[in-house]
């Protein structure tokens, strides 16, 4: 994360819509808003998928890639090719960040979810703190359509929102030393699943059988920036079965995942 003395504001046309703060030698993040927004999002987008672009056709000699998160989009370079002066002046040629083409389509995907027995261990007591009954708690889950904010904490980690106001708490007083690879979870006004077994403090209402990252694939992130999920309820049986599908590497990833859908 830079540290707050480092950033300054830019100039020129830049300024228009960011500020720029230093993360070492071989980065810079673009900072583009300070708080969670679709309209935040759309914009880290637009601009992380336009560097992309002049990126696959030969400019930004140097680039390697670039991080988006809710609020900004960090550039990671190679200094021994470019620098972030080099980098800086050419990205002054982008119009405000806000008047970049957004995109008109998304995938949306319809993920399994067993929120019954073992699977869901903070369902009773998280529909208790909320003051509503646990069928509430489940219904209103799986009945939104979260967008994929962005990546993190682990390889393939979507944090997705929003969830229903009825449905936002605080994390867990006291986080987990391991979650199981594939918990459901929710935090604040998040919703996420684990890809793999780590710590966390969120609270757990299900499983998900469907693996969300594997290095082995030709883009292990099975979910990205921007796409769409919704859940859909299965019973332990028909969760295991997916269990034991996924696990001889034999499930159809793409049966879960619509076409583009137009915005």
């Amino acid at each position: 994360m830079a540290a707050e003395s480092t950033i300054t504001n830019v100039t020129s046309r830049l300024c228009e819509w960011t500020r720029v703060a230093d993360a070492g030698d071989q980065a810079f993040t673009l900072v583009l808003g300070d708080r969670i927004a679709p309209g935040v999002v759309d914009t880290v987008t637009a601009l992380d998928r336009q560097i992309t672009a002049w990126h696959q056709a030969g400019a930004l000699p140097g680039l390697i890639e670039m991080v988006p998160t809710f609020c900004s989009l960090t550039v990671i370079y190679d200094p021994l090719q470019t620098s972030r002066q080099k980098l800086l002046a050419e990205l002054e040629k982008l119009p405000p960040a806000d008047m970049l083409p957004a995109s008109s389509a998304f995938r949306l995907w319809r993920l399994p979810v067993c929120y019954e027995g073992d699977c869901g261990p903070d369902l009773e007591a998280t529909a208790a703190t909320l003051g509503i009954s646990v069928e509430t708690l489940i219904d209103q889950h799986r009945q939104s359509e979260y967008r994929v904010y962005m990546l993190g904490f682990l390889p393939g980690f979507p944090f997705m929102g929003d969830l229903p106001p009825a449905l936002q708490l605080p994390r867990r007083s006291e986080p987990r030393l391991r979650v199981a690879p594939g918990s459901v979870a929710i935090a604040g006004a998040l919703t996420a699943i684990y890809p793999s077994e780590s710590p966390g403090g969120w609270h757990l209402l299900g499983q998900c059988a469907v693996p969300l990252f594997d290095p082995a694939r030709p883009q292990p992130s099975l979910l990205q920036p921007g796409d769409r999920v919704c859940f859909t309820a299965v019973n332990t049986a028909e969760h295991r079965r997916l269990q034991q599908v996924a696990e001889a590497r034999e499930l159809d990833l793409a049966a879960f995942a619509e076409v583009e859908v137009a915005l």
